[in-house]
């Protein structure tokens, strides 16, 4: 009982504050900033809520919202990621998880979209991810087949290096060419997005590398319009190796919420705060208690922006910040899959 009051309390002080802070901001933004928590667990991230160790995404719902971002489909890195930077369903991107992918379509991505509607110099597109492979750009390729290796003696930390290695060669259609037989992987699904946009900097690593990174590069384009994504990948890689329920996926979801505050910070320092919408969402969420996400269709969203007035899907973050930043989405070719939260949304029975 008292756990249902304070989250009711909860409840009525972020619609209040939300209310409040929307008067003055109706206009569409000058910024939006998109920080991803990959691997975060709605229900990891509502326990730290209510401990009080994620004060920066508090704050940002107090002033806006924080909504259920629910995932029908695969609920991995790369089909979330791809869904979340696209509005669209893997029928449409061609990419379906981890493994089942091809190149994002030139043009459908939220970066190119948005140089589509302002212009290669009304703003800038930046990307800042903490992870090289599943947030990848790379492009095709073909390895020849060599015998399989013997598995790694030593510490265990080399042969899980060798077995990604071993995956990631295994990757791709197996054929055969004078004789010789070769792997053929496709393009990675950002090889043609990197080129429509300003910065692409993934494999940066620790929340610490991709966080001063941001930092540096809000201060180089503090001058102009900007969509930033920013990407965490400690809460993920915590929960790979300890588990959901470990301290160290605990403290990869308070060190996302400590970058998360010092980004609000900065903007805030460069007069930029109140132009400025802010995003947090994630690309899966964890099986509970364990090493995996095969099954953990259960995130977030957590915003500044008053104007989210529904809990949603994956595929619904696209199309509510090209909503906020004044697009119209019916104009858009293909049809976004996604529908933005901004609007009340009845999804269809059949």
């Amino acid at each position: 009982m008292r756990t249902s009051i304070c989250l009711l309390m909860v409840v009525c002080l972020v619609v209040g504050a939300g209310a409040a802070w929307a008067v003055g901001r109706e206009e569409a933004p000058r910024n939006v900033v998109l920080i991803g928590w990959d691997g975060a667990q709605r229900g990891h991230v509502r326990e730290c809520l209510e401990r009080g160790e994620l004060p920066a995404l508090a704050r940002l719902a107090q002033e806006g919202a924080l909504v259920a971002i629910d995932i029908p489909r695969v609920t991995d890195t790369k089909a979330g990621w791809t869904q979340i930077l696209t509005g669209y369903e893997p029928e449409v991107t061609g990419v379906f998880s981890n493994g089942r992918y091809q190149p994002i379509p030139k043009g459908y991505s939220i970066f190119e979209r948005l140089e589509q509607h302002f212009g290669a110099d009304g703003i800038a597109t930046v990307a800042v991810i903490g992870k090289q492979g599943h947030v990848d750009a790379e492009g095709p390729q073909r390895v020849a087949v060599t015998e399989q290796p013997r598995p790694a003696a030593g510490r265990p930390r080399q042969q899980r290096q060798q077995q990604r290695q071993q995956a990631r060669q295994a990757e791709g259609a197996l054929v055969t060419r004078d004789g010789k037989q070769y792997r053929e992987t496709p393009g990675k699904p950002y090889f043609y997005t990197k080129d429509g946009m300003d910065v692409w900097l993934n494999g940066l690593g620790a929340n610490d590398s991709v966080g001063a990174k941001a930092l540096e590069l809000l201060e180089q384009y503090r001058g102009q319009r900007f969509f930033f994504f920013v990407h965490f990948a400690d809460v993920d890689h915590k929960g790979h190796a300890s588990g959901e329920n470990s301290a160290a996926y605990n403290d990869a979801l308070i060190s996302s919420d400590a970058w998360t505050g010092k980004i609000v910070e900065k903007l805030k320092e460069l007069g930029l705060y109140e132009q400025t919408l802010v995003y947090v969402t994630a690309d899966h969420g964890f099986d509970e208690g364990r090493t995996s996400h095969q099954d953990a269709p259960y995130v977030f969203l957590a915003t500044n922006d008053p104007q989210v007035v529904r809990r949603g899907e994956r595929v619904d973050i696209t199309p509510t910040i090209l909503d906020r930043f004044g697009l119209d989405l019916g104009k858009l070719d293909p049809p976004l899959d996604g529908h933005s939260l901004l609007r009340p949304y009845q999804p269809p029975i059949w």
